[in-house]
């Protein structure tokens, strides 16, 4: 198997593995997300933190597909490329950011919650508050940053033929779409775990999932991955005597 090759397999099973573990992450968090007096409970529950772990996967697997195409996409377009690298990397710190306020959430229940002199409403509300940056960072990583970094993708291998065109124009779409849909729930228009959000997602979605499938599959088409770097210094003329 040649280099690039290698890299499309890894770019593949890193996409896959974003798809996995973000459902996983969101349907394990549901307890917390949902019940407004979860914190209240007695122990750790087990369920929201294995929802942690697949969160930390995720945001591996994020990080994973920025570090691994970078080095094939610049080729294209280095500046784009690296616009795609740094927003994919900031979706990447966002998602932790919501794992953090989840978790602390699961700490104020386990040590916090049931002991004397606690006053249950401040503890509530302190877990209310936690939630909400949890549902800030699902609406600005998730779906703003992925908007973008998807569209900056897309873009890069539409023009570049890496991948089939049908593939890439999924991206094109998708993104713009789900950073509308982000715009939408800003505005309070509805809600981002919704039916409207979860149409506005499966562009998105589709993207990803052929887009891995295609790269695990067959890989990058050989003769646009086979071109040469874009010089990204500047260009010196060499003189050789006569």
């Amino acid at each position: 198997m040649s280099p690039t090759r290698r890299t499309a397999v890894a770019a593949g099973v890193f996409f896959l593995i974003t798809e996995i573990a973000a459902i996983a992450g969101l349907v394990l968090y549901r307890p917390v997300l949902t019940d407004a007096d979860y914190v209240l409970g007695a122990g750790a529950d087990p369920r929201v933190l294995l929802g942690g772990f697949f969160e930390l996967i995720l945001v591996g697997a994020v990080v994973g597909t920025a570090v691994t195409l970078y080095p094939v996409v610049r080729r294209q377009h280095h500046a784009a490329a690296l616009g795609y690298l740094c927003v994919r990397l900031l979706e990447a710190v966002v998602i932790v950011v919501g794992i953090l306020s989840v978790l602390s959430v699961v700490t104020l229940r386990r040590n916090v919650a049931g002991t004397a002199g606690t006053d249950d409403a401040a503890l509530v509300t302190a877990a209310r508050a936690l939630v909400a940056l949890h549902d800030w960072a699902f609406l600005l990583g998730p779906n703003v940053a992925l908007g973008a970094n998807s569209l900056l993708l897309a873009h890069l291998l539409y023009r570049s033929r890496l991948v089939p065109r049908s593939i890439a124009v999924l991206g094109l779409v998708g993104g713009p779409l789900i950073c509308a849909s982000a715009t939408a729930v800003l505005f309070g228009r509805y809600e981002q775990v919704s039916i409207w959000g979860s149409l506005a997602a499966l562009p998105v979605f589709a993207w990803e999932v052929s887009l891995a499938g295609y790269l695990i599959l067959r890989g990058f088409a050989p003769a646009a991955a086979s071109g040469g770097d874009v010089p990204t210094g500047p260009v010196r003329a060499e003189l050789s005597p006569a």
